[in-house]
């Protein structure tokens, strides 16, 4: 332990940004801000990939498969931390327990791709929400696309200065209720969609071609490992105040109870309705280019706006990981955390990373068509693998126990899915890179 404390004197990543005070209920907060968020809305579109019966299946297994990780990976670095090794990086975990230099760097790679995805795609949503809003407000009016995207990188160079992870509890409390609050509009919107005249003929059949339909369903597959995925787990466990043994527990569990209230709700809800038609984003699919809204416009204003307001926050759950190597890198632990010294490079620093951000969001306007590859070749190492080798490491179940088979059989299944998704992720991306225009006013689905 004196080692491991005295690595971290000068650490000011560890000392500023990853201060260790929270509550298991804070860890709660912070986990459903990292995985419950606009992308749910996205599920119908997934179930269009898979079909009423395998699109449960596939949500389930992956809601299973994905607690038994992040709760395999909570052991391992209560394991670690009972030997005397508390880890608060995901890197360090990884290097530590698989005894390998390039583990770090593998790590260091796929987090930093993953978070810094996820932070130019939140700037990108919540840009084209303020674009929605003003579409309908001034029909003819003269602001695109980026405009909006500057304003919310503004708004987020601002909130990008709240100094620690554990700062932000109050915020990702809030971003929880707006996850239920906009779901819940959603699913109202739906409902009164299927009770109008003007509801969709329902279909649900599947692509005719097999190919078409084997593609459509890892693509589908990868999009739901992105919603499920988080990245950032041990970051997440290091706010707790230690000792953090069986606090994540809970927190998990509080996360999951938001998970099966939102993501069953919106993908039922929207599937139900609008079928194999379903958009990639299921607000679009109630606001048609062509005609009136199928529901009340108050209802879905509010719902985009709770969505935006979200936005914020899980741009700044994902910003942290890039803040604390930047602060470990740049700050001075031996000054205060908002003396002069530590304060002018925290502010140019951030405000750099998030002006990156929104210029990538404003060049790239097809993110989205990014994020079934994001999901496979980031968040199933993260969150579908490496927490089962970890804990074949740390643990060493016999080869004849149910934990041993479990573990290898996930790695493996995972493993296969994530070349496939990412294969067919890719061919998608391919297929629409005709209609790939660099800042452009409008998102390619």
């Amino acid at each position: 332990m004196m080692a491991e404390e005295m690595s971290r004197e000068g650490d000011a990543g560890a000392a500023f940004v990853l201060q260790s005070k929270g509550k298991w209920w804070h860890a709660g907060f912070h986990l459903t801000t990292a995985i419950v968020g606009p992308t749910i809305l996205t599920l119908p579109y997934a179930f269009r990939g898979l079909g009423w019966a395998l699109g449960f299946l596939c949500l389930t297994s992956m809601g299973a498969v994905t607690f038994y990780s992040y709760y395999l990976m909570s052991l391992v670095l209560d394991h670690c931390e009972k030997a005397g090794r508390r880890h608060i990086r995901f890197r360090e975990l990884a290097a530590d327990v698989l005894g390998s230099g390039w583990m770090f760097y593998f790590v260091v790679f796929i987090q930093t791709a993953v978070n810094t995805g996820i932070s130019i795609g939140a700037i990108l949503l919540a840009g084209e929400c303020l674009q929605i809003m003003y579409s309908n407000l001034s029909p003819h009016g003269s602001l695109k696309l980026y405009h909006f995207i500057a304003m919310v990188t503004l708004v987020m160079i601002l909130l990008s200065q709240f100094p620690s992870f554990h700062s932000l509890r109050h915020i990702n409390l809030v971003s929880l209720l707006l996850s239920i609050g906009y779901t819940f509009l959603v699913v109202g919107a739906c409902i009164n969609a299927a009770a109008s005249k003007r509801a969709p003929q329902r279909d649900y059949s599947l692509e005719s071609s097999e190919s078409s339909r084997i593609f459509s369903a890892f693509t589908s597959i990868s999009i739901m490992a992105a919603i499920y995925g988080n990245g950032i787990l041990p970051e997440i466990q290091a706010t707790l105040a230690p000792p953090a043994t069986g606090k994540m527990l809970k927190g998990l569990i509080m996360c999951y109870i938001v998970i099966f209230l939102t993501f069953y709700s919106a993908a039922v809800s929207g599937y139900w309705v609008f079928g194999n038609k379903s958009n990639s984003n299921i607000l679009k699919s109630l606001m048609p280019d062509e005609g009136p809204s199928l529901a009340p416009v108050w209802v879905l204003g509010l719902a985009i706006v709770f969505v935006l307001l979200q936005l914020f926050a899980i741009g700044l759950v994902y910003s942290q990981v890039a803040y604390e190597i930047m602060e470990k890198k740049s700050a001075d632990v031996s000054k205060g955390m908002f003396s002069k010294r530590n304060l002018i490079p925290r502010i140019i620093l951030r405000s750099l990373y998030v002006m990156v951000c929104g210029f990538f969001a404003a060049m790239l306007p097809f993110f989205g068509d990014i994020n079934g590859v994001v999901g496979a070749v980031g968040f199933i190492p993260l969150d579908f693998v490496l927490p089962m080798l970890l804990y074949n490491r740390s643990y060493k179940p016999t080869r004849s126990s149910a934990a041993y088979w479990i573990n290898n059989s996930i790695m493996v299944v995972f493993t296969c899915v994530g070349i496939m998704g990412a294969f067919s992720s890719v061919r998608k991306l391919v297929g629409d890179a005709a209609e790939f225009k660099l800042f452009s006013s409008d998102v390619v689905d």
